[in-house]
């Protein structure tokens, strides 16, 4: 990855997360509606409610909030129906980016994330365009400053619950997982107490883009910054370096 710390990263996103907590809450919640209305209210037997409780607490989302958001999305017959959509574009300089959004009306996010692209000279394109680019996994990270266990150890209990990846980083251990067995994952280092920085399922690039010139990067940073403004954007992916 060009030398650079995917945790440092992925801090980075969680402190912009954390100023704009209004925005993330709003995301959850809407990723609570539609885990509810897929597989019930009883996050025992609904391990996508369990992963997104699991995303709503790593970002300080207070219990009672997401307790009101399950009832909410159970009791509600007149609940608001979102509907999952990916687009696929490119940025400067061929960069791919990938964005997922969760929308009550297509048509508005559609020509919001156009909307996005054009003012950074970038473009949408059709699905499939650049997700051939990156994998998805489950990829959960631990601060090594967090953890006093012993990294041989970590390693075998995520292997042996079903890991298909472990990195060690200078800052982090990083375990990845098949999108199917992250939540499985997750839930035995939860039991056995390790301290989990952050886990979600994500799309990994397979190989990152330099941009040197600045007005690509001021570009891409505009497309990416209309795209986190934007409410029906959940995730954003791209393959840029930006170190």
């Amino acid at each position: 990855m060009s030398g650079h710390s995917k945790f440092a990263n992925i801090k980075h996103k969680k402190e912009k997360n954390d100023a704009a907590k209004g925005k993330i809450f709003t995301i959850i919640g809407r990723e609570i509606a539609v885990a509810v209305k897929e597989g019930g209210p009883d996050p025992n037997n609904n391990s996508k409610l369990r992963d997104v409780i699991a995303k709503a607490k790593a970002n300080n989302m207070p219990n009672d909030t997401i307790e009101r958001g399950i009832k909410k999305a159970a009791g509600d017959a007149d609940a608001v129906n979102y509907e999952q959509i990916t687009y696929e574009g490119y940025g400067p300089n061929g960069t791919a980016i990938i964005v997922k959004a969760l929308t009550d009306n297509k048509n508005r996010t559609a020509a919001n994330v156009r909307n996005a692209f054009t003012k950074g000279s970038g473009n949408v394109g059709t699905p499939g365009c650049v997700s051939y680019m990156f994998d998805e996994r489950g990829q959960i990270m631990i601060d090594r400053e967090q953890f006093e266990g012993d990294a041989d150890e970590l390693m075998l209990t995520a292997v042996d619950a079903g890991a298909v990846d472990f990195v060690e980083d200078e800052d982090c251990f990083e375990i990845l997982t098949l999108p199917n067995d992250f939540g499985a994952v997750r839930q035995t280092l939860e039991e056995q107490q390790i301290p989990v920085a952050n886990a979600e399922v994500t799309m990994i690039p397979q190989n990152y883009v330099t941009l040197e010139d600045e007005e690509d990067i001021r570009k891409m940073n505009r497309i990416l910054e209309l795209l986190d403004a934007e409410d029906d954007v959940q995730e954003v992916y791209h393959n840029w370096d930006e170190v």
